[in-house]
C-alpha cells in the first residue's frame, strides 16, 4: 500500500516489528542501547525501522535478532504467545553468574538445565538465559516444588529477579 508515494508497512510487518520493539523494552535497551550492547552491529535506525514495520527484516536478520535478545525466534513473530507491546510479561532471567556461585547441591539441577538450554541456543554469554514459562514448570518437578514455590526459592537465592513472580501469576 502507498501513501504520496510512500509505501505503507503492512499489518504483518507492524505486528512483527510491535514484537521486536516488545523484547527490546522488556529487556531494559533503548534503540541505542541496541547498537552499543552489539558493538554496532545492529545500528538503532535499521532496529528502528525494523519496530516501525518501515523496513522489511530477512529471516536470517530476524533469526540473528532473536539470538542477540536471547529469545527464539518464535517469540518474535506474531500470532505467537510473545508477549504484547501493551501489557509485557516479565522475562524469567536466570542470573548465570549468580548461579554458579551457589552450592553444587542446591542449584545443580538448574545448572544442568540451563547448559542445556545454552546449548540448543548456541548463546554462552555467561549472564543470563531467559526461560519460558514451560521450563519453570519443568525445573518445579525437577525440584518436587511448585512453579511459585521455586520462583521464590530462586529468588532467595539471587538468581531471579523479583519481578519473576509476575510471570509466575500469569500461569
Amino acid at each position: 500500500m502507498s501513501l504520496g508515494g510512500r509505501r505503507m508497512p503492512s499489518e504483518y510487518a507492524k505486528a512483527l516489528g510491535a514484537r521486536l520493539r516488545a523484547i527490546r523494552t522488556q529487556q531494559g535497551l533503548s534503540l541505542h542501547g541496541v547498537e552499543e550492547k552489539s558493538r554496532g552491529r545492529w545500528k538503532a535506525v535499521v532496529v528502528g525501522s525494523y519496530e516501525r514495520g518501515d523496513r522489511a527484516v530477512t529471516v536470517q536478520k530476524l533469526a540473528e535478532l532473536a539470538d542477540f535478545y536471547g529469545v527464539p525466534v518464535s517469540e518474535l513473530l506474531p500470532g505467537g504467545a510473545a508477549p504484547s507491546p501493551l501489557g509485557p510479561t516479565p522475562k524469567l532471567v536466570i542470573d548465570l553468574e549468580r548461579l554458579q556461585q551457589l552450592p553444587k547441591d542446591k542449584a545443580g539441577p538448574l545448572a544442568r538445565y540451563a547448559a542445556t538450554i545454552q546449548s540448543q541456543r548456541g548463546d554462552y554469554n555467561g549472564k543470563v538465559l531467559s526461560i519460558r514459562q514451560e521450563d519453570l514448570r519443568s525445573l518445579a518437578v525437577i525440584y518436587d516444588k511448585s512453579p511459585t514455590e521455586l520462583t521464590e526459592e530462586l529468588i532467595t537465592w539471587g538468581v531471579l529477579d523479583p519481578e519473576a513472580r509476575r510471570a509466575v501469576e500469569s500461569f
